[in-house]
């Protein structure tokens, strides 16, 4: 089992910018991908950033150039810096943890965070 304990997140202007943290804790098996998803109302829940456990970056195109994902793999931490938010980042943020396990795909979520974009 692995737990996911997210922070940041809030309410913050159009072009503002906004941290989000991640800290993974439990059965971290090697060969692993952390990143985040996010689900505005309404809308299906859809890839924002992951980065793998070699340092490989995925984004959503609506996203790249915006916002950055790194990760501390002493700290099993994931943090995404979101910068000229727009109205439509608005959503709720979750941190996952991806891992593969005798060919069977393993996601755990954490409990999502708010992240609100408006003047």
């Amino acid at each position: 089992q692995v737990q996911l304990v997210e922070s940041g997140g809030g309410l913050v202007q159009p072009g503002g910018s906004l941290r989000l943290s991640c800290v993974a804790s439990g059965s971290i098996f090697a060969g692993n991908h952390m990143g985040w998803y996010r689900q505005a109302p309404g809308k299906q829940r859809e890839l924002v950033a992951t980065m793998t456990s070699g340092g490989t970056t995925d984004y959503t195109d609506s996203v790249k150039g915006r916002f950055t994902i790194s990760r501390d793999y002493a700290e099993n931490t994931v943090v995404l810096q979101m910068s000229t938010l727009k109205p439509e980042d608005t959503a709720v943020y979750y941190c996952n943890f991806r891992v593969w396990i005798a060919g069977h795909r393993l996601d755990y979520w954490g409990q999502g965070t708010q992240v609100t974009v408006s003047s």
